[in-house]
């Protein structure tokens, strides 16, 4: 039983410490929106999502007065579009229709994103998978609050490598669409291995096939409140350190049951799962790059980091299922760099590679995330980024990401400001050398021996 006094204790936390819950995430499904004609699928999806979450940012609100809590963003997941419009879309430009009725709802409803404009092709991709896939450039460029994700692989069927070489394109055209803008619509798509039906967090939320037909999903945050735990114990060794981010890291967790309780009660919906991801800001003390640091590095990037971020993980995830029975979705620590201003301190020092950041995803919540490169960048490398963060998940059974921005008519050395809790990026460099032939192999990438387990 979760009571005030629990509450209370963190008060200093959200006051002081950047401790919010970053997001009430409602999942809908849109299963029971399928037809054979487009109209009434559009008309289907609308009501649906206007109807179920039509007091989601009213009870969110209610909760942050009630407790004190600062709860930043209210969104939605749904059902991937790409398997709601395979009767009726014949076309990308279809599928745009589709994007723009959801962006309205969203509007409608007052949340800040809607997530699940989404195609699952681990395997292989239908013919309504492509044409959705094809369509996300057009769609982020001509929408507010769509985030679309494709999840190319998985432990249990391999890298889907037709699809890898597709994403590559769709990137760089999403880039291209949205280049007065500095390429923005690439930071709300994502390309995952191994993609939970679960997660809260955007641009990579849908709303999976095996859940309820609507769910409460919270996600907390707490890199602040960890990095002023550290601080009392600097010097200590790493029991005692492990102890303390354990124990951080249950009590923020507690917080988020208490938001996903109170949440479920007031809208009627089943409570699903808590995501205790260390989600960084642009603000300052709100840094995963500044724990690391605090652990002992000089910058993250330096000897040691890929270790200081595994030992931040586990600890992070044996004191969250502690606090909760159903802790989901990624839970760990997330390393975006256009998020984080530690992570862009150490670009801009030189400590922090893009080969770095992609050893660190071995151990980290996601992989690489909102990293700005250079507009120019062929879509054949960009496959390859693609292909070795895939590979990472697939060989190491765990969720991997990327979410790369080719910011179309920048360079290496210039800087690129996308505003918000998105925040800013130094233009990262790119290995020049190509990996043209690789990509264009085609076919699938086999699963690895471990994933026999029947």
């Amino acid at each position: 039983m979760i009571n005030i006094w629990e509450v209370n204790e963190t008060n200093k936390m959200i006051e002081h410490e950047n401790l919010d819950v970053r997001t009430i995430t409602l999942g809908i499904s849109l299963l029971d929106c399928i037809d054979t004609d487009l109209a009434k699928v559009n008309e289907n999806i609308y009501r649906k999502i206007t109807t179920v979450a039509k007091d989601l940012v009213k009870v969110g609100k209610e909760i942050e007065n009630k407790y004190c809590i600062p709860i930043v963003n209210k969104r939605i997941s749904i059902t991937p579009i790409s398997l709601i419009g395979a009767s009726a879309c014949k076309t990308p430009e279809d599928y745009v229709t589709i994007a723009k009725t959801l962006d309205d709802a969203a509007r409608e409803v007052g949340v800040n994103f809607i997530g699940g404009y989404s195609a699952l092709v681990s395997k292989g991709m239908t013919k309504s998978d492509e044409l959705l896939i094809r369509s996300i450039p057009q769609a982020l460029a001509e929408t507010e609050y769509i985030c679309s994700s494709v999840n190319v692989g998985s432990t249990k069927t391999g890298i889907n490598m037709d699809a890898v070489r597709l994403m590559g394109d769709v990137i760089l055209q999403a880039a291209e669409y949205t280049k007065e803008n500095d390429s923005l619509g690439c930071a709300k798509l994502v390309v995952l291995c191994n993609a939970p039906d679960d997660n809260p967090f955007m641009a990579g939320a849908f709303h999976g096939v095996t859940e309820a037909d609507a769910i409460i999903n919270v996600g907390v945050s707490g890199p602040g409140v960890v990095k002023t735990a550290l601080e009392k114990v600097r010097g200590e060794n790493f029991e005692v350190l492990c102890e303390t981010i354990k124990k951080t890291a249950f009590k923020v967790t507690r917080v988020g049951q208490l938001v996903a309780q109170e949440a479920s009660r007031k809208l009627g919906i089943p409570f699903g799962i808590i995501d205790l991801s260390l989600a960084p800001t642009p603000a300052i003390g709100d840094s995963v790059a500044e724990i690391l640091e605090e652990i002992g590095l000089e910058y993250a990037g330096a000897p040691g980091t890929t270790a200081a971020l595994a030992l931040l993980n586990d600890q992070v995830k044996k004191g969250g299922v502690m606090a909760s029975s159903y802790v989901g979705g990624l839970s760990g620590a997330f390393i975006p760099v256009s998020e984080d201003q530690g992570m862009i301190d150490a670009v801009t020092a030189g400590a922090l590679s893009l080969e770095k950041l992609e050893a660190m995803t071995c151990v980290c919540s996601v992989g690489l995330d909102m990293i700005a490169i250079p507009g120019d960048t062929r879509a054949t490398t960009i496959s390859g980024i693609i292909a070795d963060e895939m590979a990472i998940g697939m060989i190491n059974q765990k969720t991997t990401a990327v979410r790369i921005i080719p910011v179309i008519g920048k360079g290496v050395g210039e800087t690129v400001e996308f505003g918000g809790l998105l925040g800013y990026a130094p233009i990262m460099p790119v290995n020049k050398y190509s990996c043209d032939a690789f990509v264009n192999r085609g076919g699938r990438i086999p699963a690895p021996i471990h994933s026999f387990k029947n």
